[in-house]
């Protein structure tokens, strides 16, 4: 199985069992809580009729069997289909009733006594509305709480698909860019190089292909990545000739890591583009991935120019070709959340380090 996977929305409609156990679990705690709420007010009202703890009794029982009944009705697929507000009254509406018979019946038999469920005396009314009430209260709550997270949920879904949509943007401004410059060079070297051409040709290919298949997918392999990035640093290289050198550190055990696709060739490009192609003589360009204590690590340094001097070297700090890095942090952003992060460091003696850190 791959170490990270590209973080993607969970489905409004199937909930993992864990989540759906944990959500019960916090009803059953705060319909509790509120039972002692109502055995208080019950005793408050008439201290002559029955102590606390038998109203408290009493009022967990009805309480419980009301949460748990709610609960069942909820979860029940003709239920589900329906609209959260229409869910919410029929869970109400058969889960009080049948709640209140339950929780009654429980509480006279694990008394001992004669069940009496049903009277007309001032204290059987006071129990059925205090039942109502603590059946509302805990519905609501239920309520609001899967509405907030369904809020959650697709503004999460929103985000990505804004990255998504940002992602598609930059390859529209980088692909044009890359072409022309690529096909101007192969125009030059036919005649005065083929040799080189046809190796200009067949890494282009390669290019191409590799961005092709990232834009029909969200996510991609490590293996994949590099050599998508092998091939455009090839064509840089037949470009710049002896001004560029790189290298690519792919450990074995983290080939097939996914991560999102074209998540490092913005990084690439900053690294030739202000590092690289202004400074005289050239330099190198490393690429590394790793798997450090906290998680997948990923590196593109340079020995280009650097960093301004009074440009910031952390998380939050722009830098020169700002959009691309913008947009790498935003991506990360929101597919993992604070699980990752991008920050750039000088390096010594001279040069530039991107450093990509998803935590597992």
């Amino acid at each position: 199985m791959p170490l990270l996977r590209a973080a993607m929305p969970p489905s409004l409609s199937v909930q993992p069992l864990p989540e759906v156990a944990m959500r019960t679990l916090r009803l059953f705690v705060l319909t509790a809580l509120f039972c002692v709420l109502v055995a208080a007010v019950l005793t408050l009202a008439e201290p002559e009729r029955d102590s606390f703890g038998r109203n408290l009794w009493f009022s967990e029982c009805i309480g419980l069997w009301v949460a748990f009944c709610g609960a069942l009705v909820r979860q029940l697929p003709w239920v589900r289909r329906r609209g959260s507000r229409t869910a919410l009254l029929m869970a109400l509406g058969i889960g009080i009733p049948l709640g209140y018979v339950l929780g009654y019946t429980t509480a006279y038999a694990a008394l001992g006594e004669p069940i009496k469920i049903i009277g007309v005396a001032d204290a059987r009314l006071a129990a059925i509305g205090a039942t109502l009430l603590a059946g509302g209260f805990v519905s609501y709550l239920t309520w609001l709480r899967s509405r907030l997270s369904s809020e959650a949920m697709a503004r999460a879904s929103a985000q990505q698909l804004a990255a998504e949509a940002e992602l598609r943007m930059l390859r529209a401004q980088l692909d044009p860019h890359m072409l022309f410059n690529t096909l101007a060079n192969l125009r030059a070297l036919v005649d005065d190089d083929p040799a080189s051409a046809r190796l200009m040709i067949d890494r282009l290919i390669t290019w191409l292909r590799g961005a092709l298949a990232a834009s029909r997918s969200d996510s991609t392999t490590l293996a994949a990545e590099f050599a998508q990035l092998a091939a455009y640093l090839d064509i840089m290289a037949l470009r710049l000739g002896a001004r560029l050198r790189y290298t690519l550190d792919l450990p074995e055990a983290l080939q097939t890591v996914h991560v999102p696709a074209m998540l490092l060739q913005p990084l690439v490009e900053n690294a030739l583009r202000h590092g690289i192609e202004p400074k005289i003589g050239g330099g190198s360009v490393r690429v590394s991935a790793r798997l450090g204590t906290q998680g997948l690590e990923l590196e593109v340094s340079d020995t280009g120019l650097g960093l301004p001097p009074d440009a910031p070297a952390e998380p939050a700090g722009d830098s020169p070709g700002g959009f691309g890095l913008a947009h790498v942090r935003e991506r990360l952003q929101a597919l993992y959340g604070d699980r990752a992060k991008l920050w750039l460091a000088r390096q010594q003696p001279s040069g530039t380090r991107a450093i990509v850190r998803i935590t597992t």
